[in-house]
């Protein structure tokens, strides 16, 4: 009888969950490690901000979460579901399509408590290494430590669920900005408006987190000022807030305070606040360079998933942006879990790492940045590809919202397509 491997998942969150319950499905021994002392990951709210509020310091006390208090799914609840255990068919009190984050906390306890997963995790756990064992890669050392108590174990797999929003990507390629004397922030550190009362706010970037906190925070601010990089931004004052303001990029700035924007526009700020996003850290990652990882790429990943080397001995659930969440690892996870069970055959390594490097190349001929690898921009190609490797099929209705959702945010942009979508949907 063939001996069934011992997987260890790495991460308690959405993808760690999912694939917890993928792998215990074909009968795998599954440990799931967790450094915190709940399940949830990034939607277990963290009241607490770190020392270094840009999150440069590499010995400051890390805080996983990224939630700020008032924060709402911009997903509505049947895409923020999986197959066989939905979102919008649970009552956890909130009203509308689009739930808080401590409804998604629940029905993530909810799902566990389903699938018997709890048992699964070691809490309060922090894995330290993940290193192969020797050259042929036929098992994993894992290092962890629990309450100060180190352990060493060996495993015949490794999936990395560790999340994507917890170490801050600095907009440092502004002239001065290093040297500015004032406040800065990421919004990793950002929960409640209340520090900003009465000031003259930066905010760097303009995806749904900076566009909801900006609006938060021009409740309480004296001005809020809005910077993006891309070309397609209209520079103009807010139609919704008399004290917001969209520019462009930032030109410079200056040690005196003052910040001057390619508009042309001008302003005396106290703080600067960036909501640019997040670098990929798996500092715990020791592959003898088969696997890099470089700001927000990994690599090489054949399908966002595999190393080809050490394929399927090591995968990543849930590195992918500009998604669906929910729906991409849940299918992942299965994909991964069919493989490490034979019931799904991969392709050889080096048709994997060719698929890759064809990847790559595309992306330079589109002149695509390195950081934009894992960006799948709601492509519904990939999940396409993704369903069929294991035979799932997408229910009709969710198909449907997925192409209208993102026909709402082709027509209506970030600031009016989760209302638009309401319209629709009649809620």
């Amino acid at each position: 009888m063939t001996r069934s491997l011992k997987v260890a998942v790495i991460g308690a969150g959405v993808a760690g969950l999912v694939a917890a319950r993928e792998l215990q499905r074909e009968s795998l021994q599954v440990v799931v490690f967790e450094k915190s002392h709940q399940l949830g990951g990034t939607w277990a709210y963290d009241a607490r901000v770190e020392s270094d509020l840009l999150g440069i310091d590499p010995n400051r006390d890390v805080v996983h979460s990224s939630l700020y208090k008032s924060l709402k799914t911009n997903l509505p609840r049947e895409l923020m579901s999986f197959t066989d255990f939905k979102f919008d068919e649970k009552v956890y009190g909130g009203p509308g399509m689009y739930a808080g984050h401590e409804e998604v906390l629940k029905f993530l306890n909810d799902f566990a408590r389903h699938f018997e997963l709890i048992e699964l995790i070691r809490f309060n756990t922090l894995v330290t290494r993940v290193e192969v064992v020797d050259l042929d890669i036929t098992d994993f050392v894992v290092e962890s430590n629990t309450d100060g108590v180190n352990y060493v174990e060996v495993f015949d797999a490794v999936v990395v669920c560790t999340g994507r929003n917890t170490q801050p990507r600095l907009a440092t390629d502004i002239p001065g900005i290093k040297t500015w004397p004032r406040k800065q922030m990421h919004s990793h550190n950002y929960r409640v408006p209340e520090p900003f009362r009465d000031q003259i706010v930066v905010v760097i970037g303009n995806g749904p987190s900076a566009v909801d906190i900006s609006r938060e925070i021009a409740m309480v601010a004296k001005e809020v000022h809005m910077s993006s990089r891309s070309p397609l931004v209209k520079v103009a004052k807010s139609d919704k807030f008399n004290n917001m303001w969209q520019h462009s990029k930032i030109n410079c700035v200056s040690e005196d305070g003052w910040i001057t924007f390619q508009d042309g526009f001008s302003i005396d700020a106290d703080i600067i606040l960036h909501c640019t996003g997040y670098k990929l850290h798996l500092p715990f990652l020791r592959i003898n360079g088969i696997v890099s990882v470089e700001d927000k790429r990994i690599g090489p990943l054949y399908k966002h998933v595999f190393p080809p080397r050490l394929a399927p001995r090591l995968a990543f659930v849930g590195i992918l942006e500009r998604t669906f969440p929910f729906i991409i690892m849940e299918c992942q996870s299965r994909w991964i879990a069919h493989a490490l069970s034979a019931k799904v055959s991969l392709p050889s390594e080096d048709e994997m790492l060719s698929d890759v490097l064809k990847y790559y190349e595309e992306m330079k001929e589109k002149g695509l940045p390195e950081h934009s690898t894992h960006q799948l921009g709601f492509q519904l190609d990939y999940i396409d590809w993704m369903w069929a490797q294991t035979g799932m099929v997408m229910e009709k209705n969710i198909r449907n919202m997925i192409e209208y959702w993102i026909y709402c945010l082709m027509t209506a942009g970030i600031d009016g397509y989760m209302d638009l979508l309401s319209q629709k949907y009649g809620i």
